[in-house]
């Protein structure tokens, strides 16, 4: 008996010589990481410094991505249509407030590069994954779950983005939109999706005037 208290003794011993110097990871208890104190400042600058023009969103749309994800506290994002990086370092610099990650996605070789090089200039790379690919295969093959997600690809594509991602959308989370706007004039395919968003029960969905669409992901019913 005692041999076998003793053999537990250096089991517990060698088990707690592991903890002390293993992190152990508790889904839900993950803190975000430390944002570095310059943060802000590098972040501005850069923008301040681009003429940003390649299908980029204008800068009142980053804006308003960035306070989305930032009030929501949102951490799991998703971009459909990168471009060179516009909208994708509004939403990661909320991101890196929250200590969450953006995974986005561009199909033209020579923006998702572009891209690149702007994330890292601005800081942000570490907080996100750019894939290069086309977003019809690669968004129905990602398991999620998103808490934000924003479109800004090939219009005529919008709805069945949004039926690849919305079940792995979370509760509370956000799916936005660019270039949407209601009724069959120029952006008549941004229309049907506009219709499609709001015949959803579980959506609530508002367009700002400059064709940004907002919906929330509400429990069904």
């Amino acid at each position: 008996m005692t041999g076998m208290r003793g053999h537990m003794c250096r089991t517990v011993l060698a088990l707690l010589s592991i903890l002390a110097t293993t992190s152990v990871v508790v889904p839900g208890l993950v803190q975000a990481p430390p944002v570095p104190a310059d943060l802000d400042t590098r972040v501005r600058r850069f923008l301040d410094q681009q003429h940003w023009h390649d299908l980029n969103v204008p800068e009142a749309d980053g804006r308003a991505l960035h306070e989305i994800v930032l009030k929501n506290g949102y951490r799991q994002a998703l971009e459909i249509g990168t471009s060179t990086g516009h909208s994708g370092i509004w939403i990661a610099w909320a991101l890196a407030k929250t200590g969450g990650r953006l995974v986005t996605i561009e199909i033209d070789p020579g923006r998702h590069q572009q891209a690149v090089k702007n994330f890292k200039a601005a800081g942000l790379d570490a907080v996100i994954d750019a894939r290069l690919g086309d977003a019809h295969d690669l968004v129905p093959r990602l398991a999620g779950p998103f808490d934000f997600v924003f479109i800004d690809a090939d219009k005529d594509w919008y709805t069945n983005y949004a039926k690849a991602v919305l079940p792995n959308l979370r509760v509370g989370g956000c799916l936005t939109a660019h270039n949407v706007y209601p009724g069959r004039g120029r952006w008549s395919m941004t229309g049907d999706f506009y219709d499609y968003l709001t015949a959803l029960p579980f959506l609530e969905t508002s367009v700002t005037r400059g064709g940004l669409s907002v919906s929330y992901k509400r429990r069904e019913r």
